[in-house]
């Protein structure tokens, strides 16, 4: 199949034009009403204030509008009439403008700058509005989804809540793909995390779903950001305290299969100090099965025809995550801040395998039971001390980091495997083996960030970054002997690997805006170097090291032009250099021989991916829905696969990281949120892409090229007496790989929600998988092998959640009643 990147672009231009006419013809009303919402203190913008129009007689709300990430805002198609306006949000007095009128001779109202001061009473400084949390909001170079009320992921962890956001897809281990793609970096409140010594799918099952507040895509990063990621940044952001005076809230959850978590949360906020503290507990019992079958092609009739493998686990994983911190101001301008984190986790996996090797003629070759245990301990900490100084120029700020973080990760395993039948005849082998692996993480991170408007000029940007990351790992093999019942080492699988990861950064970002063109341009400059140390034993029980490094340094180039056509629509075209480096365990030599037919080893000569992505797109905002779309190319450099070997003559194959030629990927992806009627929306992605791999026949691999496509869509439902539902149906086409395909796969989720009258309390039921259909599944094909491999990993899974908020929003002198009728409503002030 040919690539589609033509059709894709004239498919998205002949979105452009379609929607630029249907804007012509949407005239439901005349006016306009725009402005900008910003601290009084410090006149900056206040991100996703809520700009609210009344009927002035009927006080029914007209519309509605969150404002963007600079605290600006529009009101589109308003009617004519005399209204009432509000700009609120948390912890600020609600800002009026009384009297407000749309009529053929003023049709556009602009409010210039709404300056909104702290709230000083002791009740929430909010209008209640009727009208959900605006779930998507668009930057320039990222898109924000708020997931905090995402119900179908209530009670579970952040591998299970991603699988809710558009572009972002999960395996069967819980590894994270965006658009399909791997080599995604995953951040934590824009850092990297060292639970479970890194390892991003444990990372994400360690955290609740309940306290992480919005999920960043960036899928084409600038230079601001680390060049890391092949096919972009996902960025959790975890929740944190906004609201002055004190509050709180509790949820607990409990689910089949012995499911259960915990989560609370403190916070403590006045002028000069924020406190927050969030503490969770989870005890997750995971059940997963399938199979992996291995065909041998043209077997001689002595020689191994089949290998089939079946399989059954349950892994349970408790863990404790502790997050606190305070934000002090120093000054008006000047804020320090200290936080840190603790995760302390166990996890204990009893895997039972059985194993049948067949001659041709179906008859045993050698029939096997083996049971793998696993037992793991992972504790990790982090520091992290900010500063942030702000100038009298509004815009201008000063930001550092200083961050330490450290964990260990020490997994025992056991192996124990029972040969009941060997080339047709019955016998009873026992071989037993032990391991002992031992993993200590230390990561340090200095980061300075400097920001300067330019006036008329744009504005400017520049920083400097240095990460070190240090590993040191060991495995101690031991194997049960069958001469005198004791363990004697095993010096093949035993092992020492340590790496020192260095990156060091610097980058310069310019933007400014002419008229509705706006364009981003920017350098970042890394010198990274990956510094390996492997030692390996001999027969003698000797140990020696083998050093090894890799070492570049490379500019990083971005560019983003944006053209704003109007309000509500805009046009993007963007490019960015990328990197996508080989971690510790990829270049790790030694086997990994848990799964007895499919050894795993890593590659230390991998050289890092090199990435080209540019990317085209369009959104377009109506009154009762919104497209984002977007066509992408991306071509990867010394791309990284996972190649198999061909089996040996005992039929075992090995897998190990290879740098191929290249992969061109290109697609389009559309995102809406839809507002169907006042209590149905329902948010759609689609995302179809191509993908092509170069042969590369010093592996056996020849070229190949497949068209994808994945899609979710995510419907919520407002019903009476405070419930609300959400439902959730995704899909993943097959996709091509260096060595055959992923097979499809597909689920459904649903959850409801009931609010208590007390508006503080509520009770959640969801079920995930509801069909039990999710399985991770691929063929790989090999000159003298098939293998058909299917897991699947926890199946339908329901959990029911209780939640309560409570606490004041507040700390202040009381009003009077005297004083409450001179002054007004204490919540809200003129402008």
């Amino acid at each position: 199949m040919r690539p589609i990147t033509h059709k894709v672009l004239l498919l998205i231009f002949t979105i452009c034009i379609a929607t630029v006419k249907l804007s012509a013809q949407n005239t439901t009303g005349v006016g306009k009403i725009t402005g900008k919402i910003v601290d009084a203190q410090n006149n900056e913008g206040i991100p996703y204030a809520s700009a609210i129009l009344l009927d002035k007689k009927t006080k029914a709300i007209v519309k509605v509008a969150k404002a963007d990430v600079e605290g600006t805002f529009t009101l589109i198609n308003l009617p004519k009439g005399v209204f009432t306006f509000k700009a609120s949000y948390v912890g600020f007095q609600t800002m009026v403008r009384d009297s407000v009128s749309i009529s053929d001779a003023v049709k556009e109202v602009n409010f210039g700058n709404i300056k909104m001061k702290f709230a000083k009473g002791n009740i929430l400084s909010e209008v209640e509005i009727k009208a959900p949390k605006a779930t998507m909001q668009m930057g320039i170079d990222k898109k924000i989804f708020s997931v905090d009320q995402s119900l179908v992921s209530e009670g579970g962890s952040a591998s299970d809540l991603l699988q809710n956001v558009p572009s972002v897809q999960t395996d069967i281990d819980g590894n994270v793909s965006l658009r399909g793609s791997s080599g995604v970096k995953v951040l934590i409140d824009g850092k990297p995390s060292l639970i479970a010594g890194g390892n991003i799918a444990q990372i994400l099952q360690s955290i609740p779903a309940s306290s992480i507040e919005s999920v960043e895509l960036i899928t084409n990063p600038s230079a601001k950001y680390d060049a890391e990621g092949q096919s972009g940044i996902i960025n959790i952001v975890l929740k944190r305290n906004k609201k002055l005076g004190f509050n709180g809230s509790l949820a607990l959850t409990a689910g089949n299969r012995d499911n259960y978590n915990g989560n609370t949360s403190l916070s403590f906020q006045n002028k000069k100090i924020n406190l927050y503290g969030n503490y969770s507990y989870r005890y997750g019992n995971r059940i997963g099965g399938g199979f992996n079958n291995i065909e041998y092609l043209n077997p001689s009739p002595t020689s191994l025809a089949f290998g089939e493998q079946r399989n059954n686990s349950v892994d349970l994983n408790k863990g404790h995550n502790l997050k606190a911190g305070i934000d002090y101001y120093v000054a008006e301008k000047s804020v320090i801040s200290f936080s840190t984190g603790l995760n302390i986790g166990t996890g204990n996996e009893n895997e039972i395998l059985n194993i049948n090797q067949l001659y041709a003629d179906r008859n045993p070759f050698s029939l096997s039971n083996r049971n793998n245990n696993e037992q793991q301990n992972r504790n990790s900490y982090d520091l992290g001390l900010d500063f942030s100084q702000k100038f009298k120029n509004p815009k201008e700020e000063l930001t550092a980091n200083l961050a330490y973080a450290e964990g260990t990760n020490d997994n025992y395993q056991i192996y124990n495997t029972t040969i009941y039948n060997t080339q047709g005849s019955t016998t009873h082998n026992v071989d037993i083996q032990r391991t002992d692996r031992g993993n200590f993480n230390r990561n340090y991170n200095i980061q300075f960030d400097y920001t300067r408007p330019l006036g008329e000029f744009g504005k400017l940007e520049g920083g400097y970054r240095s990460q070190i990351k240090m590993s040191e790992s060991s495995t101690y093999a031991e194997q049960l002997s069958p001469v005198n019942g004791e363990y004697d080492f095993n010096y093949a699988l035993s092992n020492d690997f340590n790496n020192k990861d260095q990156v060091h950064a610097a980058y310069i970002n310019y933007q400014n805006q002419v008229k509705k063109f706006g364009y981003q341009v920017g350098f970042r400059i890394e010198d990274a170097k990956l510094d390996t140390r492997m030692g390996a034993y001999n027969i003698n029980s000797n140990i020696a090291y083998t050093p090894g490094k890799v070492a570049y340094t490379r500019i990083y180039p971005s560019i983003f032009l944006t053209q704003k056509i109007s309000d509500e629509q805009q046009v993007q075209l963007s490019y960015s250099r990328r990197v996508n480096r080989p971690r510790g365990w990829d270049t790790n030599p030694f086997l990994d021989v848990s799964d007895p037919l499919n050894y795993r080893r890593g590659n230390p000569n991998l050289q890092p991916e090199d990435v080209h992505a540019f990317e085209l797109s369009y959104s377009r905002f109506w009154k009762s829905f919104s497209v984002v779309s977007s066509a992408y190319m991306r071509q990867t450099n010394d791309v990284i696969q996972r190649i198999r070997t061909e089996p040996d003559v005992n039929g075992i194959t090995i897998v190990t990281p290879q740098n191929l030629t290249r992969n061109i990927s290109s697609g389009l992806e559309l995102i809406g949120k839809f507002d169907l009627i006042k209590k149905w929306n329902f948010t759609a992605n689609v995302n179809l892409y191509q993908s092509k791999i170069v042969g590369v026949p010093a592996f056996g691999i020849v070229e190949n090229s497949g068209f994808s496509w994945n899609a979710n869509l995510t419907n919520n439902f407002t019903l009476p007496l405070g419930i609300s539902l959400q439902v959730k149906a995704d899909y993943r086409a097959a996709e091509v790989m260096a060595q055959g395909k992923r097979n499809a796969m597909y689920g459904l989720d649903a959850g409801g929600k009931y609010d208590f009258k007390d508006k503080k309390s509520s009770l959640s039921l969801n079920i995930r998988d509801v069909f039990g259909t999710r399985k991770w599944s691929m063929t790989t094909l090999g000159r003298t092998s098939i293998i058909d491999f299917s897991r699947q990993m926890q199946g339908t899974m329901a959990n029911l959640t209780y939640s309560y908020r409570f606490g004041k929003t507040a700390f202040g002198f009381k009003k009077t009643k005297k004083q409450e009728d001179q002054n007004g409503r204490p919540d809200e002030e003129s402008f």
